[in-house]
């Protein structure tokens, strides 16, 4: 794993643009505009190597749905912060349903120097952004500026071919709905529906739009509709899990829920389950289960432990995105204070996961985003950050393999 530079394109911007990337710039608080697609460098990665990788995301999918299943079987949804009976009982009948329930794609957020074993950070198996620009922008970047080179990126075909198979689970005789929410300003959300829904016509389904705030309730049928008043049987929702079941419609989501074999009135795609892989809690269960594992970090839900005197720790809410509410503890030394102070414990309910530093690249802290669809590894997305935390600043450089 290298950092090189290179001249960009001329015209990059527009490049990218028409390539679905309708968001190439980032601005900054001061009003300034920056590339968040950045071509001024590039990762160059040897085959073995990603093929080492496509191993350990692999493994770590599976190990994520045998802690999902735990978690399960167990009933330790309160660890997840699901207190509400309903919630719990949808998510669990979603988990032993989930042959009959669409499944379609989630990014692993990886540590990696290209010296030692990759570490999982995170897992987004429910509302996953950044993969327009992994799917699509950095193909083509590779065809121009490396033709005959390959990538770890074979996102595009295996959605196709996603789709494919779960148009059997869908409910025939309406279209396939894609929500994204309209408060969306940046239009990042709204790109990764446009494609992902992109995908799902090539494969031969029918489907049509909607934004979440424009899906309604009908009374009288107790049926969600469209804004044309068509019932929406199915619906993939760039909107997570945990917002669907705690606003104002949450009580119509898990009355009318579809969660496998027609049992309600909409289905859902992502379907609950995934709730079980996009809370930071997974972490900990993880590192309980398969202790000292290579690809792991020691992580706890009831405070740092040994962390806070040893290596540091990060704590992560259980819930978020782009870093919101992420902070960095650096190690207490017992040889500088003394008593060693308590380290502290959130409020909010908190992951508290070793402190691994991003590794830096000519001073570009670097994360890896490995992505997989169904149960397969399919791509590789690169995200670059000034600061340990990799925040809604942070840059999207593309990969080659030479």
């Amino acid at each position: 794993m290298e950092r090189r530079t290179i001249e960009p394109r001329p015209g990059w911007q527009q490049t990218v643009e028409e390539q679905g990337l309708i968001y190439p710039l980032t601005r900054y608080p001061d009003d300034s505009l920056r590339p968040y697609w950045d071509e001024s460098a590039y990762y160059a990665f040897s085959l073995p190597e990603v093929e080492a990788l496509e191993e350990v995301v692999e493994e770590l999918h599976r190990m994520c749905l045998a802690a999902a299943g735990h978690i399960v079987e167990r009933d330790r949804f309160a660890d997840l912060g699901i207190t509400d009976p309903r919630v719990a009982a949808a998510v669990a009948e979603a988990w032993h349903r989930r042959a009959e329930l669409p499944s379609v794609y989630g990014r692993f957020d990886l540590r990696y120097d290209g010296t030692g074993p990759a570490k999982l950070l995170e897992y987004n198996a429910d509302t996953p952004t950044s993969l327009v620009e992994a799917a699509s922008p950095q193909w083509f970047w590779m065809e121009d500026r490396f033709p005959g080179a390959d990538q770890w990126n074979s996102l595009h075909e295996r959605l196709v071919a996603a789709w494919k198979k779960h148009a059997a689970l869908l409910p025939p005789g309406s279209p396939l709905h894609f929500a994204h929410s309209a408060a969306d300003e940046l239009g990042e959300d709204l790109m990764t529906v446009a494609y992902l829904k992109e995908t799902a016509e090539q494969a031969g389904l029918d489907t049509d739009w909607i934004s979440v705030e424009e899906i309604g309730w009908d009374p009288l049928s107790g049926r969600f509709v469209d804004n044309q008043l068509r019932f929406i049987r199915s619906c993939f929702k760039l909107y997570p899990w945990e917002w669907l079941t705690t606003d104002r419609f949450a009580d119509h989501v898990l009355d009318t829920l579809d969660n496998g074999g027609g049992t309600g009135t909409t289905l859902w795609i992502e379907p609950a389950w995934k709730m079980l892989l996009s809370n930071k809690a997974l972490l900990a269960i993880l590192w309980e289960l398969y202790p000292g594992h290579p690809n792991l970090l020691p992580s706890y839900l009831d405070g740092p432990r040994e962390l806070a005197t040893t290596t540091g720790y990060v704590a992560k809410p259980l819930l978020g995105r782009e870093g919101a509410g992420v902070t960095v503890h650096r190690p207490v030394s017992s040889a500088v204070a003394s008593p060693v102070p308590s380290p502290v414990r959130r409020e909010e309910p908190c992951c508290y996961q070793e402190l691994a530093p991003l590794p830096s690249f000519d001073g570009n802290r670097v994360v890896l985003g490995a992505w997989v669809v169904e149960d397969e590894s399919a791509g590789l997305g690169i995200r670059e950050s000034a600061g340990l935390i990799t925040d809604e600043y942070a840059r999207f450089l593309p990969h080659v393999i030479l």
